[in-house]
């Protein structure tokens, strides 16, 4: 086993591009290398990644892993990488999702292999990156390069409107970056006003969170907003959700499962690392609007989704939904809300990729994904019809599996922040399960077609890929400590930037419910002595020594 380090991690993350420039050198024919190069790479960063699994201190919300090495010195620009708990659980999904991206791959890609499995490859370092950076340079820069390979993913291997999508996704992931540019520069001179320097690093920007707290409520509003809908776009929320319909529909099976696993996240991601902490006034002004538009997605995405003919544009309709959900976690701003909403985007990445490699399977059997031309598959695809009940069950939050567990604690968080909005929000989920068990009757169950009585089912090599999924729901939803136990710290951290002093008012809080509890029990005993039927005092008496100790246990403050 590898040992945990900054060079491994940098390992890890850039050998990806680098398998990418090897098969650069290989010729355009050669299909299997292509194929199986591209799939080895991910593998070994991915098992160079578990080192980091079982490395993490638990104990520390500290950055850890950290490297840091100047290369812009004039702009304040560093080299700086590290993770934290929540950094780490994303890198690790993002590890995870990479060899079964490409696994899916051999036999739906038909055309340009070369090309495809480069662009998937230079996606994946791009991903990772983001997660590990700890420079607001560097973090943009990553931001932007991982738009590059998914416009021609999604451009050259996509469905009939294949370039609408793409352009629709570069145009609207590119507003929203420019906008997140036009916050971070704002800051950074802000910074050099304050300090008299220039520092792109994240704990700078984090630092600056009193300072801006002390401008206007304007300047505030603007930047938050600012980063908002950077982010909110690359979720996506309701409004700013529109391109990704048309992107999930259009992309090839492993696009939409990069897409929905990991590039939806980095949205959500952004709020977690960068919003709150940095602007933390402004968010608690906002907190309403933004609660109240995430409530709207959950509500309005699962609405659309039960409508969907297409199976594919249902389960991207759900995405809308779930990571509203998501969204409603980390807006209550309380530990239960932030825990749900970061566990919830592991679950995400787990349940809904699964549904998309389950969509493109029946696709490249048949080329269709309307739910109306099949039917009775469980008779001719029972293991893929086991498949898809199990990530249905973890997809609608079935006790058991890895979906329950994050609503559970993002309901919570909820309640305890905005109670009406907590129960609208279930709403959304009884839909949930409505839309995905109503799919799942339509597609397995009825009278089966013939042309669908010829459809095979899954291969060893899909199986091979399903199972690591599988098991990833029952582990998390039967044992979700370790992954608890790795944001547990991080998320305190986060909950006392946003909230200072949030732990000491609910520790002091509890210690005064224990107090009143045991002031109550005080009063109680002697009432209960005094009310003793008169016919007893003389045994009452006979027994004064015995009873004498009794009447002082509550003083002691003794539990019983």
């Amino acid at each position: 086993m590898f040992t945990a380090t900054p060079t491994l991690m940098l390992v890890a993350t850039f050998l990806p591009v680098l398998g990418a420039l090897v098969l650069l050198l290989v010729p355009k024919g050669q299909r299997k290398t292509f194929e199986y190069g591209s799939l080895a790479v991910m593998l070994v960063s991915f098992l160079l990644s578990v080192a980091f699994w079982f490395g993490y201190d638990r104990s520390s919300d500290a950055v850890q892993w950290v490297l840091v090495k100047d290369w812009i010195p004039a702009l304040g620009v560093k080299f700086s990488v590290g993770m934290d708990g929540i950094s780490l659980l994303l890198w690790l999904l993002t590890t995870f999702i990479g060899p079964i991206a490409v696994a899916c791959s051999f036999k739906s890609i038909e055309e340009r292999h070369k090309e495809y499995y480069i662009w998937m490859l230079v996606l994946q370092t791009a991903m990772l990156g983001v997660f590990i950076t700890q420079d607001m340079f560097l973090f943009y820069l990553f931001w932007e390069v991982m738009l590059v390979p998914m416009y021609f993913l999604i451009g050259i291997w996509g469905g009939p409107q294949k370039l609408y999508a793409a352009i629709k996704l570069f145009l609207y992931t590119l507003a929203g970056s420019v906008l997140m540019l036009v916050a971070i520069l704002a800051i950074y001179f802000l910074q050099h006003k304050t300090t008299g320097g220039y520092d792109f690093s994240l704990a700078s920007f984090q630092a600056m969170a009193p300072v801006i707290a002390q401008q206007s409520k304007t300047y505030q509003h603007l930047m938050a907003l600012a980063f908002f809908i950077g982010f909110a776009i690359k979720v996506p929320m309701f409004p700013f959700h529109t391109w990704l319909p048309d992107a999930h529909v259009q992309a090839p099976t492993a696009g939409s499962v990069i897409l929905a696993a990991i590039l939806l996240k980095m949205g959500t991601y952004g709020f977690v690392r960068f919003l709150l902490p940095i602007l933390p006034t402004a968010t608690k002004e906002l907190m309403p609007w933004f609660l109240t538009l995430a409530l709207i997605g959950i509500i309005y995405g699962a609405l659309v989704a039960m409508i969907q003919k297409d199976m594919k544009k249902l389960v991207a309709y759900s995405s809308v939904s779930h990571l509203g959900l998501c969204m409603l976690g980390l807006f209550a701003l309380n530990p239960n809300g932030i825990t749900g909403g970061v566990f919830q985007m592991i679950n995400h990445g787990i349940s809904t990729s699964a549904l998309f490699l389950l969509v493109g399977i029946v696709y490249e059997r048949r080329h269709t994904r309307m739910i109306a031309e099949y039917g009775g598959l469980s008779k001719t695809m029972p293991v893929y019809a086991t498949i898809f009940m199990i990530m249905t069950m973890s997809s609608i939050g079935l006790p058991g599996l890895n979906g329950f567990i994050g609503e559970f604690a993002i309901l919570q968080g909820a309640f305890q922040a905005a109670p009406w909005i907590a129960v609208l929000a279930t709403t959304g989920i009884i839909l949930g399960a409505a839309y995905m068990l109503w799919l799942f009757q339509r597609a397995m169950f009825g009278p089966i077609s013939e042309v669908n009585t010829k459809m095979a089912d899954l291969s060893a090599r899909e199986v091979g890929y399903f199972l690591p999924l599988v098991a990833a729901a029952f582990w998390i939803g039967l044992y979700p400590k370790p992954v608890m136990d790795v944001m547990d710290a991080p998320v305190r951290k986060l909950v006392e930037q946003v909230n200072p002093g949030f732990h000491a008012a609910e520790a002091l809080a509890a210690k005064q419910a224990v107090a009143a509890k045991l002031g109550m029990q005080g009063m109680a005993a002697p009432a209960h002595h005094e009310a003793a039927p008169a016919g007893h005092e003389a045994a009452a008496e006979g027994h004064a020594a015995h009873e004498a100790p009794a009447h002082e246990v509550p003083a002691h403050g003794g539990g019983h």
